[in-house]
């Protein structure tokens, strides 16, 4: 199985573009920095976890605004450890105002970036290893259904092929109650992504093999969007990213 490479999180808003793509339960704000906008009267509840794509907090930001608490979980234990970084505003913690003032700004007021990084900190209640290729379930016995799960990224590079990935969506499934959704942004047919100049290999993703996997793990799809290639060629190899809304079959055991 690959490892992801561990490094510093990196965003630059300067080649973003702000195209918002429409579905039944939220917006998907700047594609090429993977941000989330949940609409008021749309995906909400109790609590969502967010699975994998490291250290992270910019598809957070407007997830705290929708949901109670925020369980975030990631693959390597250096991640975890960078993410309580932040949330305990402890030296050497990556600075993400540039990306929370941002988010404030499409939601219509830069100013009180302040108090959504106070928010943001309050929601998230637990951040917990998880490597969904080898998914223990003991690790989340005490933790309740989730409304929502989030998958941003993550598995198209740490699955090595499609059966790993359709275990691995299956495998975290069991964490979302019936009738909860499921939100994915995915990098479709990538080859590889470069990071400090090294190259890493990407699970291959076409269409028809992301919707025939999310629905033999029990989902219903409410939406697929795919956006223009978004991101530097040098960087990855890709032909869009894709933002899919799932829902969880109600009555469909895990």
């Amino acid at each position: 199985m690959r490892q992801p490479h561990q490094t510093t999180p990196s965003i630059n808003l300067s080649s973003s573009v702000l195209k918002p793509v429409k579905g039944p339960s939220l917006h998907f704000l700047s594609p090429g920095t993977g941000i989330l906008h949940f609409k008021p009267d749309g995906v909400k509840g109790n609590t969502l976890i967010r699975i994998g794509a490291g250290p992270t907090v910019f598809e957070l930001l407007s997830a705290c605004e929708s949901f109670k608490e925020i369980i975030v979980t990631n693959h390597t234990d250096l991640s975890c450890q960078e993410m309580q970084k932040w949330l305990k505003k402890e030296p050497g913690a990556f600075d993400w105002t540039p990306v929370v003032k941002y988010v404030c700004e499409l939601e219509g007021d830069r100013k009180k970036w302040a108090e959504k990084e106070e928010k943001l900190r309050r929601t998230v209640k637990q951040v917990l290893e998880c490597d969904v290729t080898k998914f223990n379930p003991v690790t989340f016995a005490s933790l309740p259904p989730a409304d929502c799960l989030l998958l941003s990224q993550y598995l198209g590079a740490i699955c090595k092929d499609l059966s790993t990935y359709r275990a691995a969506l299956k495998n975290v499934s069991s964490l979302l109650k019936p009738g909860g959704h499921l939100l994915m942004v995915i990098t479709m047919k990538c080859s590889h992504f470069v990071i400090d100049q090294n190259k890493f290999p990407c699970l291959f993703l076409e269409k028809e093999c992301l919707e025939e996997a999310v629905k033999e793990a029990g989902f219903d799809i409410l939406a697929f969007e795919v956006t223009p290639i978004c991101y530097p060629s040098s960087l990855i190899e890709h032909e869009g990213i894709s933002y899919l809304v799932a829902s969880k079959g109600k009555g469909k055991e895990d």
